[in-house]
């Protein structure tokens, strides 16, 4: 991946446009974006869940970093694409936490919707960082036909995902 501006990675300065090898950026965002992630979740979603202001602190002051990052990383285009994805596949993430959910015996309406708000921006910065993790671990950034075959398996493995989690919860 190249990097839209200059960057200090693990000591070393990377320049705007330097080439970041994937196994440097995904493995510890996805490791720490899963911990903070699966912390907002449970705090979302827990019996005595804390303040409203609380939840929004805790995962709001990360969700704000992370997509810093993912403006330095990835581009504005990218982030703006990934914004524009989780409008139009609310529906997706709404059955993905209502499956979540029914895992713990709980109903994703049993909630107001201001404590989704969290979590679902949550799975957002997730599953794009997923996605383009995906595009790097196969190199599918250089080739515009091996791009567009993997981004039409992601989606067609996310929207059987979406269905499957949907059905399940029925």
């Amino acid at each position: 991946m190249k990097l839209r501006t200059n960057m200090t990675v693990n000591g070393r300065l990377y320049q705007k446009g330097d080439e970041i090898p994937w196994y440097i950026v995904y493995p510890f965002f996805l490791f720490h974006m899963l911990m903070f992630g699966g912390s907002g979740f449970f705090l979302a979603y827990a019996e005595d869940s804390p303040d409203i202001v609380f939840l929004y602190m805790h995962g709001g002051i990360a969700i704000l970093v992370y997509t810093i990052f993912y403006l330095v990383i990835f581009g504005r285009d990218q982030v703006k694409w990934m914004f524009i994805n989780a409008g139009l596949g609310l529906l997706g993430i709404y059955t993905q936490m209502g499956w979540l959910l029914s895992l713990f015996d709980r109903d994703i309406s049993d909630y107001p919707i201001q404590v989704h708000v969290i979590p679902f921006l949550y799975f957002v910065l997730y599953t794009f960082l997923l996605h383009q993790a995906v595009l790097d671990i196969t190199h599918s950034r250089e080739s515009d036909i091996k791009r567009r075959r993997v981004e039409m398996s992601y989606l067609v493995i996310l929207t059987g995902g979406y269905l499957m989690s949907y059905f399940l919860t029925k």
